[in-house]
């Protein structure tokens, strides 16, 4: 039987459901402890003892890579979509095979992505947090959805589900992709190249993979550039954010709201001045964190790491 350890979050909620399933195939899942991520310490401690490794959003760095090859380590897969905590050049010339499961959760990312949106239109998330805390009964004017413009950054699979979605609100969509062309069939969607047509925007919504030519896209410069009072949703990676950056325009009042699964630390640290912005929803990193979704993904991620063990 060959020893995986389990280091996604998602995965680990639901585990004992998967153990007989991968015991079938081969494997033994072992269900690491956390709550987020494992530090690079801590994988390089306990990764060589194991023959696999389901990857969350820990530090998969070419550090922890060559220490757990030292030991044990055959074979790894990315749970999930987004694969930038992952080096993937230091496993090719490590020879250890490793793959994610894409394509998994657009649907469910998407689904947050527009609950965030409205959430943040009519204030329902604040109302909700009154009437529990302070006893209040508050009612703030809200945000009439039809005919504004959203910018939806990303069109892959979870831009691509959340323009879906925005096609019943009538609202105008500008997408932001220079990996994708068109408009996939949707006549209510504009094309630009960021950060064109900010000034236009009235929602923002990140639903793109981080890499090196994206980090904190929305920064000081181009947050000048949104139209005041803009909504910032981000269900993607939280460096697209200079976040510092984001919390002067939220105490400015240029960006009026927004809604964050993700951050650049995470979790989100006790001092961050984001904890004491009321107009603000947050989430846990937990976009994808559906029965179905985390049932698909999971399936996925054992299904390849036994095949790449039993092929070793």
């Amino acid at each position: 039987m060959k020893k995986v350890l389990v280091t996604c979050p998602p995965m680990l909620g639901m585990i004992e459901e998967f153990y007989a399933p991968a015991k079938e195939l081969g494997v033994e899942l072992v269900a690491a402890k956390t709550t987020q991520i494992l530090s690079e310490g801590e994988l390089i401690a306990q990764l060589p003892s194991y023959d696999g490794w389901i990857i969350g959003d820990d530090p998969a760095t070419e550090k922890v890579f060559r220490a757990a090859k030292s030991g044990q380590l055959k074979a790894a897969v990315k749970w999930g979509i987004g694969v930038d905590n992952v080096d993937f050049v230091a496993c090719k010339e490590l020879g250890i095979p490793i793959t994610n499961t894409p394509n998994m959760f657009g649907g469910e990312v998407a689904d947050l992505a527009i609950g965030f949106m409205l959430g943040l239109a009519r204030e329902t998330f604040y109302i909700d947090r009154e009437i529990r805390s302070n006893f209040a009964w508050p009612k703030p004017p809200g945000m009439s959805v039809a005919g504004k413009t959203v910018g939806v950054v990303g069109f892959g699979d979870i831009g691509l589900n959340t323009v879906k979605r925005l096609s019943g609100f009538d609202v105008n969509v500008v997408v932001y992709d220079p990996g994708v062309e068109g408009n996939q069939g949707f006549d209510f969607v504009t094309r630009k190249v960021f950060p064109e047509g900010l000034e236009e925007l009235d929602f923002l919504i990140f639903t793109c993979a981080l890499n090196k030519h994206n980090f904190h896209m929305l920064n000081a410069e181009t947050i000048a550039k949104l139209k005041e009072g803009c909504k910032v949703v981000n269900v993607a990676r939280g460096p697209l954010i200079d976040e510092p950056a984001l919390i002067a325009a939220l105490q400015s009042g240029h960006v009026s709201a927004a809604a964050l699964d993700v951050f650049e630390e995470e979790p989100l640290p006790k001092a961050s001045p984001l904890r004491d912005m009321p107009q603000c929803i947050f989430g846990t990193h937990n976009g994808s964190n559906t029965k179905e979704g985390v049932r698909r993904a999971t399936s996925d991620a054992i299904s390849k790491i036994a095949r790449f063990l039993n092929d070793n």
